[in-house]
């Protein structure tokens, strides 16, 4: 693993003010997501669904998912790099010498998630370590306070992914036809959300992750609107309205 971030820095290369307790703040650009403070591109935010996405369909619970997103944050920017110090590579700068995995597998967002879950697993006491001490021992990283600054970010975020926030994950985007998307983005969903995919709906929690999950990863299966719970979200007005149409889940 690396400490290549400096602390106290905004590093994200986010396109808006992002990220309460990091002191720095950017003028926003389009096309952007946001949840409350933390704002995000399209590809960083798909792939903070796919982790938070990959920690809910393995049971881990709620700190879990925020320890994950704190350390993808420090180690990556949630940027799936084709590089790093060494030979660490992907979202968790993940190596594959010290056993992680073969190249290809720790650049696979679902394959790297899965495998930063099962070291983090395995420490004893895990559940209630500070999220940035939980970080630094499954990283072992130079710099192992560095993880404490994405804490609020990363919080924000698994609240948001997880479903324990309703509507708090917003993307805006031009949206684009995709002929393919709607079967792609079945296929995906299966994958990271697990058996039943988007179906995976049976309480308010998993509803709004699911739902979350659709609008993360809208951009790139042409997806432009989402319903549930009496909301619906449009890709080009880029919020969540109430909706008294809006019942189960649905999607175009």
């Amino acid at each position: 693993m690396r400490a290549r971030l400096a602390a106290g820095g905004l590093v994200l290369g986010l396109s808006a003010t992002v990220l309460a307790g990091c002191g720095t703040s950017q003028v926003a650009t389009y096309p952007t997501c946001t949840s409350g403070a933390v704002t995000l591109d399209l590809d960083q935010a798909a792939n903070a669904a796919t982790i938070a996405a990959v920690g809910k369909r393995i049971g881990m619970p709620n700190h879990a998912v925020t320890v994950a997103l704190a350390t993808a944050l420090q180690e990556s920017k949630l940027r799936n790099l084709d590089y790093g110090d060494r030979d660490s590579l992907g979202l968790f700068q993940q190596r594959p010498s010290q056993g992680w995995g073969t190249s290809a597998q720790v650049r696979d967002p679902v394959y790297a998630a899965k495998a930063f879950y099962g070291h983090l697993r395995r420490i004893p006491g895990w559940r209630t370590l500070p999220v940035t001490v939980a970080a630094q021992k499954v990283q072992h990283s130079g710099a192992p306070g560095a993880y404490a600054q994405w804490e609020d970010a990363s919080r924000q975020l698994a609240r948001a992914l997880t479903g324990e926030l309703a509507a708090a994950l917003t993307c805006q985007f031009t949206p684009a036809p995709k002929p393919s998307g709607g079967v792609l983005v079945q296929q995906r969903a299966t994958v990271e959300l697990g058996p039943g995919g988007l179906g995976r709906t049976a309480s308010a929690p998993q509803t709004w992750s699911t739902a979350s999950w659709l609008v993360a990863h809208a951009s790139s299966y042409g997806i432009s609107t989402v319903s549930v719970a009496g909301r619906t979200w449009t890709a080009k007005r880029g919020s969540w309205k109430p909706d008294p149409r809006a019942a189960g889940l649905v999607w175009s």
